[in-house]
């Protein structure tokens, strides 16, 4: 039996936070984020493969999707995404969860689980490490490029968005990301796509998420976060994906120490066949490691403490 699927609105200052639940409203709630430019579209092939138990209400960030766009001179940083997510948390009334995160939305995930530990019973982390660390001496850099970045959008001309064929859009993300399939194409453009009367297709995602991320923080401030979660972890790594990407920069030592922390913690780390998009692409490859993760540090210790309850009445 197929689960219920509908969908998601949380009211913010500036609009509205959109998304998609999946299952029960008395399953255990599984909040789930995406990555950089995509929309919660990326978990439509991966959640009909998990425990039933769960309740999967997963988001399209501020700017992604049918999410509302920031408000003018607004940055999109990683602290105003955990902030959003203790909006989302708040509004549908979760005092604990387990977050799912891919990519950007792993790093988001991590940083919340830091801020937050109490809140979140387990962490999982496809294809991302749950902090994604900038060389101090780089830090100044990209925060003075974010920010003139964002000056010369404010200061020329309004420009009309580029209207695309839906062909033309599929066209352009496969460009864009090689890691993606056609049919995942499909599945992100749902979301991804806003229709103009008579004239074709926009993408809907604010441009301003395409300036760097002013907020940056270091390795050693990422490793102190890290010591601050409190969640079990998964971090299922995909072959194809960030490893290889990182393979010869310096940003390859900074995962390994923060992939070598998360195991020295007892959290499990494991890589699949597949590029960064694996759990989209190809669900089969991931889903039994987050369900067997999902079955063991969250459902069986639910249930264990029911049965203690029961026990004590």
């Amino acid at each position: 039996m197929a689960q219920a699927v509908s969908e998601l609105s949380v009211q913010v200052s500036w609009g509205e936070i959109r998304g998609k639940v999946w299952g029960s409203d008395h399953g255990h709630p599984v909040l789930c984020l995406h990555g950089w430019a995509d929309n919660c579209g990326t978990f439509n092939t991966l959640i009909p493969l998990l425990p039933k138990e769960c309740r999967y209400l997963a988001v399209d960030l501020a700017g992604h999707g049918l999410s509302s766009h920031r408000p003018p001179g607004v940055f999109y940083s990683f602290p105003a995404y955990v902030a959003d997510v203790r909006r989302v948390a708040d509004a549908l009334q979760l005092k604990k969860f387990t977050i799912i995160g891919h990519s950007m939305g792993a790093d988001i995930a991590g940083m919340f689980s830091a801020l937050y530990p109490e809140m979140v019973d387990a962490l999982i982390f496809l294809d991302a490490y749950g902090f994604l660390p900038t060389d101090s001496r780089e830090i100044s850099k990209v925060m003075r490029q974010g920010i003139d970045e964002m000056h010369q959008f404010e200061t020329k001309t309004e420009e009309k968005r580029r209207v695309y064929t839906y062909e033309k859009a599929v066209e352009r993300s496969l460009a864009a990301n090689p890691t993606l399939s056609k049919e995942s194409v499909n599945i992100l453009l749902e979301r991804g796509l806003v229709q103009v009367e008579g004239a074709g297709f926009v993408f809907s995602r604010d441009l301003r998420v395409n300036f760097k991320n002013i907020m940056r923080i270091s390795v050693e401030q990422s490793l102190e976060m890290q010591s601050r979660i409190q969640a079990s972890v998964l971090v299922v790594l995909s072959e194809g994906g960030f490893d290889r990407i990182f393979s010869e920069t310096a940003q390859k030592k900074f995962s390994s120490t923060l992939l070598q922390c998360f195991r020295d913690r007892n959290h499990t780390v494991v890589t699949v066949a597949g590029g960064h998009h694996v759990h989209l692409n190809n669900p089969e490859a991931v889903a039994p490691f987050v369900s067997e993760f999902l079955q063991t540090k969250v459902l069986s210790q639910s249930d264990n403490r029911e049965h203690k309850n029961t026990s004590n009445l």
